[in-house]
């Protein structure tokens, strides 16, 4: 049997679909400035944090970094997405 793929693993483990785990992990490594990190490095440091729910993908990366786990520099982290006001209602 082929060895699962890392976004195959992330996707069974936090009930999501194969495309919303392969854009969380991209969303990991696009985090980083100029290197990215392997997916499996991704996966592995995952698995050893045992998160409970699927984080934020620059939580991952900036506990990576200050874990030393990837020490390349990051983006600054993205803006709060905040839901619009139900008008309708």
């Amino acid at each position: 049997m082929p060895k699962a793929k890392p976004f195959e693993i992330i996707a069974a483990q936090f009930h999501i679909s194969g495309e919303s785990a392969k854009y969380f992990l991209g969303r990991v490594q696009k985090s980083f400035k100029t290197e990215k990190p392997q997916q499996q490095l991704i996966l592995d440091f995952m698995k050893s944090k045992k998160f409970k729910t699927l984080p934020e993908p620059h939580v991952v990366a900036s506990m990576m970094y200050a874990g030393g786990v990837w020490v390349h520099a990051l983006h600054v982290a993205p803006p709060a997405t905040e839901d619009e006001p139900d008008i309708y209602f």
